[in-house]
């Protein structure tokens, strides 16, 4: 027998590596729970929460009503008596529901209370489109809610980030909104069974390139690799960064790339008013100006809901041939 083996490095999917961070972190410490609908007899509704309620119990993994303003507020109050609440939307659609209680309370209250209430709390659930299911349930609210202070944004792309950045999202002491992507749950990849946390407000470089930086974030970076491996094959390199947190921002990572590249292209699934895409199109161009050899191009959905019809679904979706025509106009190439 010998007395080394390899060992494969095990492949989960995004919704167990949201599992595994949220039961790792409950067995860690009592005070964190599960709240939300069909979170516990059901196992989620995306299996997010599989084989939880046989562990910690119906007081910890906790079904609800389709209330979410109340179990919103429930969560609140809750953390600030001293636990730690993980409250699931079955989508962010849905918590346009409770935004009274994330807004006006849960971002407020530790400067409200003079810093005598920190609210560590999560809420966390699926955003932005998901293939056919038109306008009202298909928008994307990263910019709505990184417009907010007092709350920390993180939109993670895979299941190793997303694991390490939720077991760091519940043990902060801020409320932080964790979205998702219903197309990414069955994403697989190697996740060390390890203990491993990821800071919030740091950025990752996926890709080393050299002639245009492209910011991306979720399950819409995805078109980033796409147009990178057909570019590759005309000698085109793109430097792909995923923000993972958009509240705080890591706006130096992308700095640092445009100095040398010189270029810069924005991805995000969302409406381009207002969008994260503004916001770092702004910075960089404040930030690294005179770097730029080229106006900063975004590619976002259409500025309209979005739509049904598969068809003109697909135009309205921020695709990959979209974003290798803005790289080809930042070049300059026909």
């Amino acid at each position: 027998m010998p007395l080394f083996r390899s060992v494969m490095p095990r492949e989960i999917q995004f919704r167990q590596a949201i599992a595994e961070a949220m039961s790792e972190e409950m067995r860690r410490d009592e005070s964190v729970y599960l709240m939300g609908e069909e979170v516990a007899q059901y196992n989620g509704a995306y299996k997010a929460s599989k084989g939880m309620l046989d562990e910690f119990g119906p007081s910890r993994v906790i079904d609800t009503p389709i209330s979410e303003l109340g179990f919103s507020g429930i969560g609140i109050g809750s953390a600030m008596n001293g636990n730690r609440p993980i409250i699931e939307f079955m989508t962010f659609n849905f918590s346009l529901l409770a935004i009274d209680q994330i807004i006006n309370n849960a971002a407020k209250i530790r400067q409200m209370s003079g810093g005598q209430w920190p609210i560590p709390i999560v809420f966390r659930g699926p955003t932005a489109s998901a293939g056919q299911l038109a306008a009202t349930h298909s928008q994307a609210f990263e910019s709505w809610y990184a417009n907010c202070p007092g709350l920390k944004v993180v939109v993670p792309s895979n299941p190793y980030d997303a694991k390490g950045l939720l077991k760091s999202a519940i043990r902060d002491d801020d409320p932080v909104v964790f979205m998702e992507s219903e197309q990414m749950y069955g994403d697989k990849m190697g996740v060390p069974q390890e203990e491993y946390t990821i800071p919030l407000g740091m950025a990752d470089i996926k890709r080393k390139g050299s002639d245009v930086t492209v910011v991306s974030f979720g399950k819409v970076i995805k078109q980033a690799y796409q147009a990178a491996a057909e570019l590759e094959k005309e000698g085109i390199s793109l430097e792909i960064i995923d923000l993972r947190t958009l509240r705080p921002l890591d706006y130096q990572t992308v700095v640092e790339s445009v100095k040398q590249t010189n270029r810069l292209v924005v991805l995000e699934e969302a409406w381009p008013l207002g969008s994260v895409a503004t916001e770092v199109t702004y910075m960089i161009q404040r930030l690294a100006f005179d770097y730029l050899d080229a106006p900063i191009k975004r590619v976002t959905t259409a500025d309209t809901p979005s739509p049904y019809s598969a068809a003109m679904f697909a135009a309205w979706y921020p695709s990959a041939q979209k974003l290798i025509r803005a790289v080809r106009e930042v070049l300059y190439i026909k």
